[in-house]
């Protein structure tokens, strides 16, 4: 697949078989985000895979996350609310949490830890297209919430920056219409 095509057709696919996605495609997976740029070779970049009674794990700390966000659990609306939140991280088979540990370093801009890892994520998500993998990255205010990254264990000038969910696509998904780059774009000649 060629890279420019990669780009143009890959889609966010959040229907997904409930089949295990091998490990070493997954590893693939995460080994293209190192390859991102990142300013003073800092690297930036925490993967941490969720399978199995891990999404248990993770829906427990969402769901904690909810109620302290408002959702009230003693009402049917809180309730249903609280449900939908639980089976977040049941939608997918895998899903790699991407955090950023940034650097504590004085010459190491916050906002440039945080690009390296966001470029890293594209890496991922262009993988995944290329390997057959549907990929959906999702994120939400659980996601910046303290406790999730008291979850994965990153201190508080830490975050997490994305839940990529993976697996093989049930359905697919058609291109999004785009805005054209002319109306985007300014040129600065003089």
């Amino acid at each position: 697949m060629e890279l420019k095509e990669a780009i143009i057709n890959r889609r966010s696919i959040g229907n997904v078989e409930n089949k295990e996605v091998p490990k070493d495609i997954v590893e693939e997976i995460i080994e293209s985000a190192k390859w991102a740029p990142t300013r003073f070779l800092t690297q930036p970049w925490r993967f941490f895979v969720i399978t199995k009674g891990g999404r248990q794990s993770l829906s427990k700390v969402i769901e904690e996350i909810a109620i302290d966000l408002g959702t009230d659990p003693n009402t049917e609306e809180g309730k249903k609310r609280l449900e939908l939140e639980r089976n977040k991280p049941f939608r997918a088979p895998v899903i790699i949490a991407v955090g950023a540990e940034v650097s504590e370093k004085e010459r190491v801009i916050r906002l440039e830890e945080l690009g390296a890892v966001y470029a890293g994520i594209q890496n991922m998500l262009l993988t995944a297209h290329s390997l057959g993998i549907a990929a959906y990255w999702k994120t939400g205010k659980e996601c910046y919430h303290p406790k999730m990254k008291e979850f994965f264990y990153l201190k508080e000038k830490d975050e997490v920056l994305a839940f990529i969910y993976l697996g093989y696509a049930s359905n697919s998904k058609d291109a999004a219409q785009r805005i054209s780059t002319k109306e985007l774009t300014t040129w600065i000649e003089y």
